[in-house]
């Protein structure tokens, strides 16, 4: 049966040519998650959708069809430029990516849209990314499951903020090891109230964002990541 969604709120993830005058375009959408459409004649001149298919931008999307990839018919703009420029849109780019190769298909996650725009404001507004960056990073691996609570042990203990603590993928905080990489018990605190205010909570939350990334994306590294790491050598 064939599916017809209005109205949809999306942002733009990616773009890509598909035959000879369509896209194929890959979008969050608040309600039905990540998808793939098929914007027909969108690389025509005269096409209507053309102008409008860009990443950042709130939009109104619509859709029909079934399977895999469904064809868009409408996408109007809701206003409110979100205003990146310079290292905050690579950064913007580098937050597609994360839900490019991360998000599932088709899982609506509508707390995680909204984290999504958050940070794109946030982005937009702001000269100091790491925390912004960083607090997106924990909401995505908390919302797909990825990231255990940070708040307490994995056995439930409470955490003591001068003692070292160490992170186990899949079972989560656990007591610090000899040569293994340990993060101190006030950072995990405030990194569970996405509290990223102090330098040392900044640095080790990194470190721990790259551990626990690294491990479910795979031997494939992110091509914004290398991109925003060079771009910081120049």
């Amino acid at each position: 049966m064939s599916e017809r969604v209005d109205g949809e709120a999306a942002f733009i993830l990616h773009t890509r040519p598909w035959r000879e005058t369509s896209l194929i375009v890959d979008v969050l959408s608040r309600h039905h998650g990540r998808l793939g459409l098929v914007a027909r004649g969108a690389r025509r001149q005269t096409s209507s959708l053309k102008a409008r298919l860009v990443s950042f931008q709130p939009l109104s999307l619509s859709w029909f069809g079934k399977g895999a990839l469904r064809t868009l018919h409408g996408a109007e703009w809701q206003g409110g430029d979100l205003n990146l420029r310079g290292h905050g849109l690579m950064c913007g780019f580098y937050l597609n990516e994360l839900l490019l190769r991360l998000l599932p298909e088709g899982d609506p996650h509508e707390v995680l849209f909204d984290h999504y725009r958050t940070a794109l404001e946030r982005l937009g507004t702001s000269d100091d990314v790491e925390p912004v960056l960083r607090r997106f990073e924990l909401d995505l691996l908390s919302e797909l499951g990825y990231a255990q609570p940070l708040a307490h042990t994995a056995a439930g203990e409470a955490l003591e903020p001068t003692r070292r603590y160490g992170y186990e993928y899949g079972v989560g905080v656990v007591p610090g090891r000899p040569n293994a990489p340990s993060f101190e018990g006030r950072t995990l605190l405030e990194l569970a109230r996405g509290d990223l205010s102090r330098p040392a909570t900044l640095a080790e939350g990194k470190l721990l964002m790259r551990g626990l990334l690294a491990h479910y994306l795979g031997e494939k590294p992110l091509a914004t990541r290398q991109l925003l790491i060079d771009l910081q050598k120049l």
